[in-house]
């Protein structure tokens, strides 16, 4: 019988400081555990436990209480506590083998194991990182945020209760005249829906327009983690190629299916603008097969050559789009806002499907959205970082062609936060071994080729998807001259294997 606490290395280093309640608990909990006190064996009284350890007796005291509140002691009137009798059901129980068969999931799980989507949420190592989506936390309007959130923290709601599921009317008010304004799109308050982002935007369509015998459209090369939403429901998806005016939507005339996912205002990733022929020829395939269109106007606001391009959600009336928006691109992707517009005829089903998947986006959140779109502070907020992002845009276009000349074509450039940059000299083979290059001298690179479906018609060139948005110019700058270095160095080993001393590498890489 043990009667006095056996030190623990965790408690021999707190002893000197005096342990408190939920030390002494953890280190009596593991000892019971661990068969240091057997079934039914007395622990010292609070009093000589106190003595011992240097504390309060009230100290050991919520301890113990604590213990017996978990079931591991018992405690009786006079008597020292003791190791409860039940921890022998306990013991047996934890004895059981652990599972060593398969794990089961459902259809959909087995779906999500066998197509990860990319880990682009890891933190960034590199001292050059050109990974497209991010913004410069410079850009971010700090001071003018914290003030909307505050006077929305003060403002003493009538009860703490759920919130309208479709997001906040005050917000969904303003978004309605900013779509107007910004992008001449028409539509109600009703048909507006605040998510969490256009993530949860494309994974809503997906739960609701597709089931696993249905086929979706989507671009090729496409933005992936679309392509895995809709893939994951069991879907099954048709590429179709894209130019630079888009998807070929002349492709299209024998392919039934009930969606298409597009980025007509900027095509993710090559840039292309979908010409008007192909926007008519899109929406009558639509009519055609009953089928929506899923427009994502991931950043729309971003054109340098000429006003941003009116959404294909304006040319039609009675529309079959659902418009995808989202702020991640001019405010931050870490405030999780985006927003649907629906037809009319699908704006209670999607309500619906938002309330069981979360109930409501964060409220304060949406009222201070609302108050700086209201006032103005947000558009005046967009050009200021348009006019940032076209400055990053010149500077890493001018030192791509000083750097790279006519071995390199650039597509893309016109619109958005990345440019496409082809290597005209450098077959795809050696794709991991820039990678593990650029990765060597601190630079992040990002292949386009996971953003392809099919391989069919592509040509042998490395291509890459270079994001400026979250760099200063001096950063640019001194990422190409290191990609530089390593794209000599990707050359020379190419030419001649033998003579350089680029490592074996496998399929992975940062920008994989």
């Amino acid at each position: 019988m043990k009667e006095m606490v056996q030190p623990s290395p965790a408690a021999s280093t707190v002893r000197s400081q005096g342990p408190g309640a939920r030390q002494i608990c953890e280190a009596l909990r593991e000892q019971i555990l661990g068969g240091i006190y057997e079934t039914g064996s007395q622990l010292p009284s609070s009093r000589g436990l106190a003595n011992e350890l240097g504390v309060s007796r009230t100290t050991v005291t919520v301890a113990y209480d604590q213990l017996v509140a978990e079931g591991f002691i018992e405690v009786i009137q006079g008597a020292r506590p003791r190791v409860s009798s039940s921890l022998v059901r306990s013991k047996a129980t934890s004895a059981v083998p652990k599972r060593t068969g398969p794990i089961h999931l459902s259809s959909y799980g087995e779906r999500l194991r066998a197509n990860p989507p990319g880990r682009d949420y890891l933190p960034n190592r590199f001292k050059v990182d050109f990974r497209y989506g991010d913004l410069a936390p410079s850009d971010f309007p700090a001071l003018t945020w914290k003030r909307a959130m505050n006077v929305a923290m003060s403002q003493s709601p009538g009860r703490l209760a759920y919130h309208d599921p479709r997001g906040s009317h005050r917000l969904r008010q303003a978004l309605q005249g900013y779509l107007w304004r910004a992008r001449t799109l028409s539509c109600q308050v009703e048909q507006i829906l605040v998510v969490s982002g256009s993530q949860q935007c494309l994974d809503m369509c997906a739960r609701l327009l597709l089931d696993p015998s249905d086929s979706f459209v989507i671009e090729d090369p496409c933005y992936r983690m679309a392509r895995q939403v809709f893939a994951s429901t069991g879907a099954t998806p048709v590429a179709v190629a894209v130019d630079n005016e888009g998807m070929k939507t002349e492709l299209l005339q024998e392919i039934p299916a009930r969606l298409a996912y597009v980025t007509p205002s900027h095509q993710f990733p090559l840039g292309g603008v979908l010409s008007i022929s192909r926007r008519y020829q899109l929406l009558e395939w639509a009519r055609r097969n009953d089928a929506y269109i899923i427009e994502d106007d991931y950043d729309g606001e971003y054109r340098y050559d000429i006003r941003p391009v009116a959404p294909l959600h304006k040319l039609e009336d009675r529309s079959s789009v659902i418009y995808v928006g989202t702020i991640s691109k001019t405010l931050s992707p870490m405030l999780r806002i985006g927003y649907l517009v629906v037809p009319a005829e699908l704006q209670d089903v999607f309500a619906m499907a938002k309330q069981l998947l979360d109930r409501h986006s964060p409220v304060a959140e949406q009222e201070a959205l609302a108050s700086l779109i209201e006032s103005g502070a947000y558009e005046s907020h967009v050009r200021r970082v348009r006019r940032l992002n076209g400055e990053r845009r010149e500077a890493l276009l001018a030192v791509l062609r000083r750097a790279f000349a006519d071995s390199i074509a650039i597509e893309g450039a016109d619109a958005g936060l990345h440019v496409v940059v082809w290597f005209k000299d450098l077959s795809r083979s050696l794709e991991d071994v820039l990678v593990e290059e650029a990765r060597q001298v601190g630079v992040g690179i990002h292949l386009i080729s996971s953003l392809y479906i099919r391989d069919e018609g592509r040509a042998d060139r490395i291509g890459l998807v270079m994001g400026y948005s979250a760099l200063t110019i001096r950063q640019i700058e001194n990422g190409v001259r290191l990609l530089t270095g390593a794209v000599q160095r990707v050359k020379s080993f190419a030419e001649d294997p033998a003579r350089c001393s680029i490592p074996a590498l496998t399929a992975s890489g940062p920008g994989s």
